[in-house]
């Protein structure tokens, strides 16, 4: 295993050597204004990440757009990754996670009803589309949008995930990092994702270490809470489950298509009742062959009770599948999440990152 493991350094390090020299160099030319950057008269905020995957740039994307929607009007823009479609879309009741990409379609069922959710892969043309169908937009919220610099974001914020933090990685392809870790210089704030529910002093001191930040700069620290079951087929079931009152009797498959499904499986493994699991790859598209296999699986548990259990962000993809095994609808139930900002015992909270959120923006508003 070791012996692999410095094979695998020794053939990918000169390639991240090459990758990370083509990074350096893209960002140059936008230092250097040879590549431009497009700038617009309302704020936009950009949410995104150094690493590859996983960080929790969803749920955070909708904290942000709770928090703000009733002091703006905002205009969600993403690439709608691994969407069938091309160009600028704006989401409505017709559209599909297949039209649009699974984590806009889940911004929208949650928030149409009060901010615009659009997807284009060019940021600039996508946010000019936006404005001119909907000048009343004072907002733009850009997910996963760090690395897209042709786009001059007013305020950025970048997530660092607690077990993946970035000083301890490599750049592609030898580690998951995107950028080097200097890039995180640009951003105004940092979050660290998926914290455990004690952070000691001393951890929060080795992070403002190892980051290295300006003194503007500030760090955040949240963790998820998992909601009640919600079942992915409503109109298949009579009653909900409750994880908190499963016994040893109950089995839960766990079937997650996401980039890092470890907290789900921590959470749910934290209680009484047997789980197994199915991992597929982040935004995995499932085909009849991955639902006979998820039949299979579950037909051989063994239980007085069995429940399939999901991820939000994989249900929208079973619930608007049309070869999802109908026997299987009623007992399938996704965990919803929601951020957490940790508490007041820390050195910023909740309030305090809401608070500095609007303060940037306001800045930026005042300077237009």
């Amino acid at each position: 295993m070791r012996h692999n493991k410095i094979l695998d350094t020794l053939l990918l390090k000169p390639l991240s050597v090459i990758y990370g020299s083509i990074v350096y160099l893209r960002n140059q030319f936008f230092e250097w204004g040879i590549l431009k950057q497009h700038s617009f008269d309302i704020p936009v905020l950009a949410i995104g990440n150094l690493s590859v995957g996983g960080t929790g740039k969803t749920p955070h994307t909708e904290y942000i757009v709770e928090t703000l929607k009733n002091e703006y009007h905002i205009g969600v823009l993403s690439r709608g990754y691994r969407r069938k479609t091309k160009g600028f879309i704006l989401a409505s009741k017709k559209s599909t996670p297949w039209e649009i990409g699974d984590e806009p379609y889940q911004i929208f069922q949650k928030f149409g009803n009060d901010v615009r959710v659009a997807v284009c892969e060019k940021r600039v043309k996508g946010i000019k589309e936006l404005l001119r169908m909907d000048p009343k937009i004072d907002l733009i919220v850009l997910d996963d949008a760090f690395q897209h610099r042709y786009v001059k974001p007013s305020t950025s914020i970048v997530l660092m995930e607690w077990n993946r933090p970035i000083y301890n990685d490599e750049l592609l392809p030898l580690g998951r990092l995107r950028e080097p870790q200097r890039s995180i210089l640009r951003t105004d704030m940092v979050i660290v994702t998926k914290c455990p529910d004690e952070v000691r002093p001393v951890d929060v001191r080795l992070i403002y270490e190892h980051l290295g930040l300006f003194a503007y700069q500030k760090v955040f620290f949240s963790r998820y809470a998992y909601g009640n079951l919600v079942s992915v087929f409503p109109g298949e079931v009579c009653y909900m489950p409750n994880i908190a009152s499963m016994t040893r009797d109950d089995a839960v498959l766990a079937v997650t298509g996401i980039a890092n499904p470890s907290p789900l499986l921590r959470h749910l493994k934290a209680h009484n009742m047997k789980v197994e699991e199915l991992r597929y790859p982040d935004h995995h598209q499932f085909s009849k062959r991955d639902f006979e296999e998820i039949r299979k699986k579950f037909n051989k548990m063994t239980g007085t009770n069995k429940y399939i259990i999901t991820t939000e962000k994989d249900s929208v993809r079973l619930a608007n599948s049309k070869n999802y095994p109908a026997e299987l609808k009623a007992a399938t139930f996704y965990l919803p999440i929601k951020v957490d900002i940790l508490p007041h015992k820390m050195p910023l909270d909740s309030d305090s990152f809401d608070r500095e959120l609007r303060k940037l923006l306001k800045r930026q508003n005042d300077e237009m």
